[in-house]
């Protein structure tokens, strides 16, 4: 029964009090007058308590209905989550700079099974000096610099470099999902993220980022910030915990907070060709471009808690992780984030027969459909067609209502712009869909 709200009562209220007030007998009158203002305020009770109880019946199918894979947000060392497998960054785990399509997994795990994973950030350990030399100037202590980042530095005269068609990542895996196969897609549910070291850097020049010769968006002539040229020294931020809040201490007066996430998270690519953006070699992907694989999206929607849906091209997925990131705003114009090591914990699930042509992205809040192109126009064309791809193929809108309804509800964010192609991420909020 769906209890009275206020104006119901008093409208029958408004309905009883007439009629009594005709009756010629005052004591009748007193005695119906008290009976209907009794059930008035019994059905007041009842309404209050339905009030109540309701609301907690409806959270509670609400939460039944809610699709229970999407985990819980991890708050770092304080509340850590448990893996089935751990994979150190040691420098046999790591690959530098592109997605090797045939390399063979450092671990093999099962869909459904869990990995902790360690990370390391490219801004400290790919310099010319040692990492102690470089970082002393900046207030780091060799205590507070990982063994890692030490061991991989150590470990780089061993490494294929070609400055052309590599990228600056140092990426942990490949990790093989067993039953991966091409068609399929993998899912990479993201549990736990949490800060290697409590500093981070962030570099900045006047021809950095959007400010590059290179940018698509430059003409000559245009206007540069009144930035010291180079050779330009990084910016070594601290990060601290404050109030309850992780932040980064960006100046005194200055105070972000850290929302942590992977900026490269791929599958092994196809078919790399010379030509394709990123492919100065056949077979060679660098790091640098995201592409279809995933890679370098730098999509900051994916924190703990949330999922990355990614095609699969290569036996066994072949899984790379790295370009770890303590915050970023969208479109990271600059050229980088707050570039800060870090560890997370992934759960990887195979969706057989599942094809997808783009990654896309799951929030407790969102659908997140992404368009990758060189082009910011043709990104933006990309990510609407998935967005309306999306929209008729999981919830049964025909194309026209699609299209509508991404013009109207669905907004756009270029998550980053700086790295040979643009990417655009359309975000469709799970709360217009009732029921979900």
């Amino acid at each position: 029964m769906t209890p009275l709200g206020g104006r119901d009562i008093i409208a029958r209220n408004e309905f009883i009090l007439p009629v009594v007030a005709k009756r010629k007998d005052k004591t009748m009158k007193r005695e119906i007058f008290t009976r209907q203002t009794n059930g008035v305020m019994l059905l007041m009770l009842a309404a209050l308590l339905c009030a109540q109880v309701r609301p907690a019946q409806a959270q509670g199918r609400a939460q039944a209905r809610r699709p229970q894979t999407l985990p819980q947000v991890d708050r770092g060392p304080r509340a850590p989550v448990k893996a089935d497998h751990y994979l150190p960054s040691k420098p046999g785990n790591v690959v530098w700079g592109w997605f090797p399509t045939d390399a063979l997994p450092v671990l093999t795990v099962k869909s459904g099974e869990t990995v902790r994973i360690d990370t390391i950030s490219h801004q400290g350990a790919t310099q010319a000096e040692d990492p102690v030399t470089f970082l002393a100037p900046f207030g780091v202590k060799p205590q507070e610099i990982l063994q890692d980042a030490r061991d991989f530095w150590a470990s780089r005269a061993g490494r294929p470099r070609d400055q052309g068609r590599n990228g600056a990542h140092i990426l942990t895996g490949p990790v093989a999902i067993s039953g991966a196969a091409p068609g399929d897609t993998l899912e990479i549910q993201i549990l736990a993220l949490s800060p290697r070291v409590l500093w981070g850097i962030n570099t900045v020049s006047a021809t950095s980022g959007v400010f590059g010769a290179d940018y698509p968006g430059t003409r000559p002539g245009d206007p540069n910030p009144a930035i010291p040229a180079a050779p330009n020294p990084p910016n070594v931020i601290r990060t601290a915990v404050q109030n309850g809040r992780e932040v980064a201490l960006f100046s005194d007066k200055v105070r972000v907070p850290l929302s942590l996430f992977m900026g490269t998270m791929a599958v092994a690519p196809e078919n790399p060709q010379v030509g394709q953006p990123g492919v100065t070699a056949a077979g060679v992907q660098s790091s640098r471009p995201p592409g279809p694989y995933g890679g370098n999206m730098d999509c900051k929607a994916l924190v703990a808690g949330t999922s990355l849906f990614l095609p699969v091209f290569q036996p066994g997925a072949l899984f790379y992780v790295g370009d770890p990131h303590g915050l970023m705003a969208d479109g990271e114009v600059s050229g980088n984030a707050l570039e800060q090591s870090l560890t997370g914990v992934f759960r990887f699930v195979v969706h057989k027969g599942m094809k997808i042509d783009a990654p896309r992205v799951e929030t407790p809040t969102h659908y997140v459909m992404m368009g990758i192109d060189r082009d910011l126009n043709r990104a933006m064309r990309m990510a609407t067609m998935e967005v309306v791809n999306f929209l008729v193929n999981e919830k049964g809108l025909t194309p026209a209502k699609a299209f509508s309804l991404a013009s109207l509800a669905v907004d756009f964010h270029v998550s980053e712009a700086v790295d040979d192609t643009q990417n655009v991420s359309g975000y469709i909020p799970k709360r217009i869909f009732v029921g979900d």
